[in-house]
């Protein structure tokens, strides 16, 4: 079932602080969208390879918030890898998450963020883990 996403952006967070907007939100995938700005470039101006691991934390992250019992759960990062493929220096990206694993504890997600021309910029495994929050 697809959720519409008409949400503004969580304040002082951040997905605030790099512009980061969740345009697509089913049980099946997440899409994002991350504009290359001054806050997400590394100093010789590239897209910061950090940036990429957060855009992909946070499809992950969402996704799997989706997919959880949201009154007594929560979704946390439990690990984390990236290949930066191509660099970037302005436009945006777009991340695309899909899930490997939906388990009861844990959730898997592949990630690529591509750019506009959907070459590929960086693939990553994002490992979510869900607790009990109540």
């Amino acid at each position: 079932m697809e959720k519409v996403i008409n949400r503004p952006i969580p304040k002082d967070t951040l997905m605030e602080a790099l512009g980061i907007q969740i345009v697509e939100l089913n049980e099946q995938r997440v899409v994002a969208v991350m504009p290359i700005s001054r806050a997400n470039r590394q100093p010789f101006g590239m897209l910061h390879g950090g940036a990429s691991v957060a855009l992909a934390e946070t499809v992950a992250s969402v996704g799997t918030y989706n997919l959880i019992n949201q009154d007594s759960q929560q979704a946390v990062g439990l690990e984390i890898n990236a290949n930066h493929i191509r660099a970037k220096r302005d436009g945006s990206v777009k991340a695309i998450a899909t899930p490997l694993h939906k388990g009861r504890t844990t959730m898997v997600w592949d990630i690529k963020i591509t750019d506009e021309d959907e070459q590929l910029i960086c693939v990553s495994r994002c490992t979510m883990a869900v607790i009990n929050i109540k």
